[in-house]
């Protein structure tokens, strides 16, 4: 395809038409009222708990490392709720992509977006600092309601399909750019957007530092502080969750306490804890199902090989 921007007849072969029939099929399901969207993404997310071995392992053992204070018992619930808000937020991006907005306004909480407006009237765009909660794509439709730019980074989709989908679904409210295009992101912060951003995956060792996460070393990148140094654009944690009853959501600003501290490791830790008080306030709503630490330190086990019985 070149250069040129794929469009969804670039994906007419027939090894596309099983992408194509889920996507039909969540194109169905996002029609779903309210309360009957929520319901069968309970149920197929305890369909998934027990066909997907492997996810549940990975969710097992973030679970057993971040909540060591809750009893087995307690741990095997949260696991099943994990699994039942990872579904319920693929019907939230299926809302995301195709429900109006009209639907999500008198379901929607801003609290603290006076802070958002402050650093926004200084001119420098604002880095909005997020992670990856279930109901993801999804606060990105509600955080337009409040209409203020805002420009995504993602990382690139190993597939060209599902990479054509997500950036197409994603335009709809907000601006998507790739991680790596450093200059795209630059004029978006000139041009006084919001640029939203989640620091909460491994990437590996390259660009990370080693710093706690729920008390265990996590690889944490240092983007964070370097995008900060290209505009001197101010950090907003942008936490966003479910209300505990289902009757909507809460988008939430608040500052990083203290970032910038001058050192890119203080950044991080600052970063983490940031990153995990929002995790706190909903914490079955997280995505656990990603291995977050998958890079163990220099001399210790990697902790989801170690744990496997």
């Amino acid at each position: 395809m070149g250069n040129k921007e794929a469009a969804w007849s670039d994906f007419l072969a027939p090894k596309f038409w099983p992408i194509w029939l889920g996507i039909g099929l969540l194109r169905l399901v996002s029609m779903l009222p309210y309360r009957a969207g929520l319901a069968l993404g309970r149920m197929i997310g305890r369909l998934l708990l027990k066909a997907m071995s492997k996810r549940r392992h990975i969710v097992e053992i973030n679970i057993r490392t971040c909540f060591p204070e809750l009893t087995r018992e307690q741990q095997q619930q949260r696991v099943k709720e994990v699994f039942e808000n990872n579904a319920i937020g693929l019907i939230e991006t299926g809302w995301a992509y195709w429900k109006s907005r009209e639907f999500f306004r008198a379901r929607t909480e801003f609290r603290n977006f006076e802070l958002l407006d402050r650093y926004l009237e200084e001119g420098n765009g604002v880095i909005l600092m997020g992670w990856h909660f279930s109901c993801l794509d999804l606060a990105g439709l509600l955080f337009s309601l409040y209409g203020k730019p805002c420009s995504t980074l993602y990382r690139k989709h190993d597939y060209p399909l599902l990479e054509w989908f997500f950036t197409h679904g994603r335009e709809r409210f907000s601006f998507p750019i790739e991680r790596q295009k450093t200059r795209q992101m630059l004029r978006a912060m000139r041009n006084n957007h919001c640029i939203w951003y989640a620091p909460d995956q491994d990437l590996g060792r390259k660009g990370t530092v080693f710093v706690p996460f729920f008390g265990h070393p996590a690889a944490t990148t240092l983007a964070t502080t370097k995008m900060h140094q290209l505009n001197n654009s101010p950090l907003i944690k942008l936490d966003c969750w479910r209300k505990p009853d289902n009757s909507g959501y809460i988008l939430e600003c608040s500052e990083v306490e203290g970032f910038p501290s001058g050192s890119e490791e203080q950044d991080a830790v600052l970063i983490n804890k940031a990153i995990e008080q929002g995790i706190r306030k909903a914490p079955s709503q997280y995505m656990w199902v990603h291995k977050r630490f998958k890079t163990a330190p220099p001399g210790e086990k990697n902790i989801y090989k170690a744990a496997k019985r």
